[in-house]
C-alpha cells in the first residue's frame, strides 16, 4: 500500500464520512463476567449505509473481573459488623464477594 499525504487522507476521510473524536479519555466494554478497559484510546467513527462503527486503537488496555454481590450478603455484612450498605459492598467487593473475608476485615481494630 502507497503512503498517502496528509492532504488526501484528509479527503478519503471525507467520503467515506471518517472522522476522530476528541478528547476520549476511556473505552469501557461490558461483558456478562468482565470490563476491558481501554484508557487514552484514539476512537474513529465511520458512517457507512445509515450505521455508525466505532474504530478503537491504540491506548493501555486493562481487564476488571465483575463480582456479582447479593444483596442479601451485604445486609448480612451490615448485620454482622455494624457498617453501612456502602461500606458493606465495598469491603465485600474488595474481597472478592468472600463474606468471612469481609467481615474478618470490617471487624478488626
Amino acid at each position: 500500500m502507497m503512503p498517502m499525504n496528509p492532504k488526501q487522507l484528509k479527503k478519503l476521510m471525507k467520503q467515506l464520512d471518517m472522522r476522530q473524536l476528541e478528547g476520549v479519555k476511556e473505552v469501557i466494554i461490558r461483558m456478562e463476567d468482565k470490563e476491558i478497559i481501554i484508557r487514552e484510546p484514539v476512537v474513529t467513527v465511520i458512517k457507512a449505509m445509515g450505521e455508525k462503527m466505532y474504530q478503537i486503537a491504540g491506548g493501555h488496555e486493562e481487564e476488571r473481573v465483575i463480582i456479582k454481590i447479593s444483596e442479601e450478603d451485604i445486609k448480612l455484612v451490615m448485620e454482622q459488623t455494624g457498617v453501612d450498605y456502602e461500606t458493606a459492598k465495598k469491603t465485600l467487593e474488595e474481597s472478592g464477594g468472600d463474606l468471612a473475608e469481609a467481615i474478618l476485615k470490617l471487624t478488626e481494630n
